[in-house]
């Protein structure tokens, strides 16, 4: 098998050459818990078939399974749909396609990582059957929840997720990650045990595990929405359903999010007043919190979530990087929070 170089050009120049990229690309998430005896082979056969065909995302390959975030030049839909499919471990994998591509490519570059699991959990898989997961619901039965104000419905993604979109009268954990939901959600919802429960996330990997923990834990009458928000959103537009769901779906890659309800429910992280669900990386490297802008605090502060910031990011190389030393062992928090500037719910 023909290896892969590893392409060893800094960021920039790799988001540029991406950018010089005209053609029009297909943006899609898949996910499968299935058994990769070995996930360096499958890594490696992934890799070069994808390279060639010029691929860009996140994937991460586990001896569970396969978590993939990418888009496809969509002149080579075809030929990478038929070597997807024509893999053991992949046949007849469903894609979610994005809602919308947006102005900005959603990858710059193709990264496949080999991890111990493909979202991380916290959890000890030998401790419950993980394949005891709840049943789905389409987007017309998940409305059906979501207008029923016996039944729960749960948001399993991070606040700073359901800060931009949520559907209503769901709860909300005030978490960072994934592995601090799973450990309160059972607690949060114990009064609510013996009512019929939904859970939701972005693409529906999170909540595959999350509704196996809730069954675990004597929860009987767990679903959760196939497909996440993603499919949520083709299948209202498809069946001409009401849409449930409030303001945009947050998306891991360079989008940062999509319109899924039109109402914009979160507001500007540095004045707190201006309504936005535009997300923002600080361009401070050492910062580089996540936040909420709105138009003119974004250009008052030209791309830095505060002046601290950019006057830092000017200075010398040499100074920039012994100040970044300095931060990173005296003040950057143990538990990093992506979103710090985000107001606690």
């Amino acid at each position: 098998m023909t290896e892969i170089i590893k392409d060893l050009r800094p960021r920039v120049e790799k988001k540029i050459s991406a950018m010089a990229d005209a053609r029009s690309r297909t943006t899609l998430s898949f996910y499968r818990y299935v058994k990769i005896p070995d996930p360096v082979e499958f890594r490696q056969r992934l890799l070069t078939k994808f390279t060639e065909l010029g691929c860009f995302g996140r994937i991460y390959v586990a001896k569970e399974g396969i978590n993939a975030q990418m888009n496809v030049p969509t002149d080579n839909w075809d030929q990478f749909d038929s070597f997807v499919q024509a893999q053991a471990e992949l046949k007849n994998i469903p894609y979610k396609i994005a809602v919308a591509e947006g102005n900005l490519i959603s990858f710059y570059k193709l990264t496949i990582k080999i991890k111990e699991k493909i979202v991380a959990d916290g959890l000890d898989d030998a401790a419950f059957d993980v394949t005891d997961t709840g049943a789905y619901l389409t987007a017309k039965e998940m409305n059906e929840y979501v207008n029923d104000p016996e039944a729960i419905v749960v948001d399993m993604r991070n606040a700073y997720e359901s800060e931009v979109g949520h559907f209503k009268g769901a709860i909300k954990p005030d978490v960072d990650t994934f592995r601090e939901e799973l450990k309160i959600v059972p607690e949060m919802l114990k009064i609510h045990k013996n009512k019929k429960i939904a859970l939701y996330c972005t693409g529906g990997i999170r909540c595959e595990k999350a509704s196996a923990w809730l069954k675990h834990n004597g929860f009987k009458n767990v679903h959760h929405l196939k497909g996440g928000v993603i499919d949520y959103k083709h299948q209202v537009e498809k069946d001409k359903l009401e849409n449930n769901f409030l303001g945009t779906n947050f998306v891991f890659d360079a989008r940062l999010g999509e319109r899924v309800g039109e109402e914009i429910i979160s507001h500007c992280h540095l004045c707190n007043e201006a309504k936005s669900d535009t997300h923002y990386h600080c361009q401070n490297q050492i910062c580089h919190v996540l936040y909420l802008g709105c138009d003119d605090c974004v250009k008052q502060k030209q791309g830095y979530c505060r002046t601290w910031c950019l006057l830092t990011d000017k200075l010398p190389t040499k100074f920039k990087k012994l100040f970044a030393r300095y931060y990173n062992r005296y003040f950057r928090a143990a538990q990093f929070r992506k979103a710090r500037l985000r107001q606690s719910a």
